[in-house]
């Protein structure tokens, strides 16, 4: 018993032993035997002093060190917080969205946004919008006049124009239709032409053949991706013309042959990345 609490006396006496020399030589006087045996009334009411007031000042240190902690607790869940809303942030950003022409729904791992007609400028007409358009099957309406007048802008209908391909289902002057789809996790989509499959890294969504306007018609149109399993608009297969499609066909001259082949049509695929 007496061991211990002169072990406990002496791991005391050595924190203070710096800054109290009273202290020390209190502890070393009973060790040399100039005190008594035991301590005195006094020095033990001292060493109760000091010794409530380290605890005390240990106590104090410990309340601020868990302050402390639950502080740095805190900014490190506000760090958290925004890492989360920034790979939310991210996710949303990295969606894209690409029109399917041909089809009414979209590959597998897309999202369909909306399934409509495709459509744009007539095929004669000089003025002519040249990209065509995804129309929706719901379109809404604001402030309108019924009937042609005036100075405006016209959008028709599409038709694939195909008589002269027998490769492709017969499809031949029916209206064309279109879905707008939207993929995850991703942040480009682009079309390849003269490519049924997509280059490392990208991800096939669909592939089909490219398509634009008659070249001897007066309105531009842009070349598109049609679906090489290509739908049609349910009783739309009257020959009312307005925007239309036609397969491409390489010409040699200017366009390296090889690769390219004179007159052959050509593929295309649209891909996604990442």
């Amino acid at each position: 018993m007496e061991m211990n609490v002169l072990l406990l006396v002496l791991h005391i006496s050595g924190i203070w032993a710096s800054n109290n020399t009273s202290y020390k030589d209190m502890i070393q006087g009973y060790l040399t035997g100039q005190l008594a045996s035991a301590l005195g009334s006094y020095q033990v009411e001292a060493l109760k002093r000091e010794f409530k007031s380290f605890t005390g000042l240990m106590e104090k240190k410990f309340e601020e060190f868990k302050e402390f902690k639950e502080n740095i607790e805190k900014e490190m869940n506000k760090i958290k917080e925004g890492i989360e809303s920034l790979h939310i942030k991210n996710k949303r950003i990295s969606s894209v969205a690409y029109t399917r022409w041909g089809k009414k729904t979209c590959p597998s791992g897309a999202v369909l946004v909306h399934s409509g007609y495709a459509g744009g400028s007539l095929y004669d007409h000089i003025g002519a919008s040249v990209d065509p358009l995804c129309l929706p099957r719901d379109p809404e309406w604001g402030i309108y006049k019924d009937g042609t007048d005036g100075y405006k802008a016209y959008v028709y209908g599409a038709e694939y124009e195909t008589d002269t391909y027998n490769s492709m289902p017969t499809v031949h002057n029916h209206d064309v239709p279109c879905a707008v789809c939207l993929v995850r996790n991703r942040s480009v989509t682009k079309m390849f032409p003269g490519r049924k499959t997509c280059y490392k890294g990208w991800k096939l969504e669909y592939n089909g053949y490219l398509m634009a306007g008659y070249h001897g018609q007066k309105a531009g149109t842009m070349y598109s991706c049609v679906d090489s399993a290509p739908d049609t608009v349910h009783g739309g297969h009257t020959n009312k013309n307005g925007y239309l499609f036609y397969l491409v066909e390489a010409r040699c001259g200017t366009l390296k042959c090889p690769p390219y082949v004179e007159g052959r049509e050509l593929v295309c695929a649209v891909c996604s990345k990442k």
